[in-house]
C-alpha cells in the first residue's frame, strides 16, 4: 500500500493540524483506511474490514461507473453552475421522476447540512414564519442553522434552546413516552406536536417548519409509528408550517421497497421539503433540496437571488446520473429488501437468544440493534455498546454505535452488501455476545456471593 507516512506519523500530523473537535472512528485505536472497494474497506497493512458503518459510500466504494462519470465529465468541464449545462436539468429531471408529482423544483447545493440550512430559508419564506419544530434527539447538519434545530447537538454541548425551536418528543415505540403497548402511539405523538404549536401561538409565535428524518439515525434509528406523519403533517399546515423530510441518511433506496423513506408511510403523505445528501454522490460532495412549485415561487419573490458555485457542477450531475443508474441497473432496492430481511431475521434469533439485546428495528439496510442490561427496566447497555464495536473491530467488522445512550449499534452497509456479509457479521457479534454475557454472569455471580456492589464497566474490564 502506498502511504505518505506511517500510521504513528499520521496520528501525529492529525493531532498537530487538525482540530481536536474532529473526532475519528475508534478514537481509542483508529485505523487508517487506505483503499476500499465495494462492501470492504483495507488498511495500511492490507487487512480487510466488512464496512457495516458507511450509508455515503451507497452503491459501494469506488465504483467503477461512479469513478469512469467522474473521469470522463472531469476532463471535459467542470465550471460554475451559473453557465447552462444539460448534466443539471437531466439530473434534476430523473431524480423528480423518483418523487411524487408535487415535488419538482430542485436546488444543488454540497452537502446534507447546506441543504437543510436551505430548506430552513426556504420554509421560513413561504409564509414569513420564524418557529421550527425539531424532534428530540435530531441531528440536522453542522452549521449554526442547524445546531439551533440539532438537540443531539445543542444538549451535549453550551449552547441553550433558542426561543424559536422547540423539541417534540422522538416518536420512539421501544423507549419513549409512548410504548408499543399503547392503543394509539402515532396519536400521543402527533398530539405532542398539535400541544407545541398551540403553546407557541398563545405566546404569539408562528410555526415556520416541523423537520424530521423519515427514519431517526442519531437519536438511535428510530422507525415513527405509522400515521404519525400524517398527523403532524395537518396540524403543521394548518398552523401555516411546512413539513421537511430529511432523507440525507436515509433516502436513494436504502429502505428497499421505496426509493425515499417517507414513502413507507403512505401515498397519503407528502412532505412539501425533501432534503438530500450523503448517499447521492456515493462519497462525492453533492446534496439537494426538491420542494413545490409554490414554496420555490415564495423564495424567488423575496427578491434575493440563491446562488451556489458548486452545486449540481457537471462532474457532480454526472456522479449523480451514474449512482441513479447503478441503483437501477443493479437493483440495489431489491438488494436492500433481501438482504436487509435475512439480516434482520438472523438478528431476531439472536434477540432471542442473547440478553443484552433489547430490540431489534429498522427497514431494509438500515437496521438497529438497542443494547439493554434489562428487559423489563430497559436500562441502556451504553459501556457493553462501546466494548462491542471495539471487539467487532478486531474482528474485521465496522459498526457503530449511537442513540441518546450511545447503545444502539447501527447497521447501515454500502447497497451492495450480501447476505455472506451478514451472516459473517451475526456470527461474529453472536461470539462477542456470548462472551460479554459469560463475563456479566460470572462476575454477577461473584458479586452474589461477596455481597459487594461492582458496576458493569468494572465488570467488562475485570473478565474480557
Amino acid at each position: 500500500m502506498c502511504e505518505l507516512y506511517s500510521k504513528r506519523d499520521t496520528l501525529a500530523l492529525r493531532r498537530k493540524h487538525i482540530g481536536p473537535s474532529c473526532k475519528v472512528f475508534f478514537a481509542a485505536d483508529p485505523i487508517k483506511i487506505v483503499r476500499a472497494q465495494q462492501q470492504y474497506m483495507f488498511d495500511e497493512r492490507g487487512e480487510q474490514y466488512l464496512d457495516c458503518i458507511n450509508n455515503v459510500a451507497h452503491v459501494g466504494h469506488c465504483h467503477p461507473e461512479v469513478v469512469k462519470a467522474a473521469l470522463k465529465q472531469m476532463e471535459l468541464l467542470n465550471t460554475n453552475s451559473r453557465f447552462l449545462h444539460d448534466n443539471m436539468v437531466e439530473y434534476a429531471r430523473r431524480l423528480s421522476a423518483t418523487l411524487p408529482d408535487r415535488l419538482s423544483v430542485c436546488y444543488f447545493t454540497n452537502s446534507g447540512s447546506e441543504a437543510n440550512d436551505l430548506a430552513l430559508r426556504l420554509a421560513r419564506q413561504f409564509r414569513g414564519h420564524q418557529d421550527v419544530i425539531t424532534l428530540d434527539h435530531a441531528y440536522h447538519g453542522h452549521l449554526s442553522s442547524l445546531i439551533e434545530i440539532s438537540p443531539y447537538k445543542f444538549q451535549k454541548g453550551k449552547d441553550v434552546k433558542k426561543e424559536f425551536v422547540h423539541v417534540a418528543p422522538t416518536p420512539d415505540t421501544y423507549r419513549g413516552k409512548y410504548r408499543e403497548d399503547h392503543a394509539d402511539p402515532a396519536g400521543a405523538y402527533a398530539d405532542e406536536v398539535k400541544k407545541i404549536i398551540e403553546e407557541a401561538h398563545n405566546s404569539g409565535r408562528k410555526i415556520a417548519a416541523f423537520i424530521a428524518e423519515s427514519m431517526q439515525s442519531c437519536g438511535g434509528q428510530i422507525i415513527p409509528p405509522a400515521g404519525y406523519f400524517q398527523k403532524v403533517a395537518e396540524y403543521v399546515h394548518r398552523a401555516g408550517g411546512v413539513f421537511v423530510a430529511d432523507e440525507v441518511q436515509v433516502g436513494f433506496g436504502r429502505v428497499g421497497k421505496h426509493f425515499w423513506s417517507f414513502q413507507m408511510h403512505g401515498e397519503d403523505f407528502v412532505p412539501d421539503i425533501v432534503t438530500m445528501g450523503k448517499p447521492m454522490g456515493n462519497g462525492h460532495p453533492m446534496a439537494c433540496v426538491v420542494t413545490t412549485r409554490e414554496i420555490a415561487e415564495a423564495f424567488s419573490s423575496s427578491g434575493m437571488e440563491y446562488f451556489n458555485t458548486y452545486g449540481g457542477n457537471p462532474v457532480s450531475s454526472a456522479i449523480g446520473l451514474a449512482v441513479l443508474n447503478i441503483i437501477e441497473n443493479e437493483d440495489l432496492q431489491g438488494n436492500a429488501t433481501r438482504v436487509g430481511d435475512y439480516l434482520t431475521e438472523l438478528l431476531n434469533k439472536q434477540k432471542a437468544k442473547h440478553t443484552l439485546i433489547g430490540d431489534i428495528r429498522g427497514i431494509g439496510l438500515f437496521i438497529g440493534i438497542d443494547l439493554v442490561k434489562d428487559h423489563q427496566k430497559r436500562t441502556p447497555a451504553t459501556d457493553e455498546a462501546q466494548h462491542i464495536i471495539y471487539k467487532m473491530k478486531e474482528k474485521r467488522v465496522l459498526l457503530s454505535a449511537d442513540g441518546p445512550h450511545r447503545n444502539v449499534l447501527k447497521i447501515k452497509p454500502p447497497m451492495c452488501f450480501t447476505e455472506e456479509d451478514a451472516k459473517f457479521m451475526v456470527d461474529q457479534l453472536d461470539e462477542i455476545l456470548t462472551v460479554v454475557e459469560e463475563a456479566i454472569g460470572a462476575k454477577s455471580e461473584s458479586v452474589a456471593s461477596d455481597n459487594t456492589p461492582c458496576r458493569t464497566k468494572d465488570t467488562l474490564l475485570a473478565f474480557l
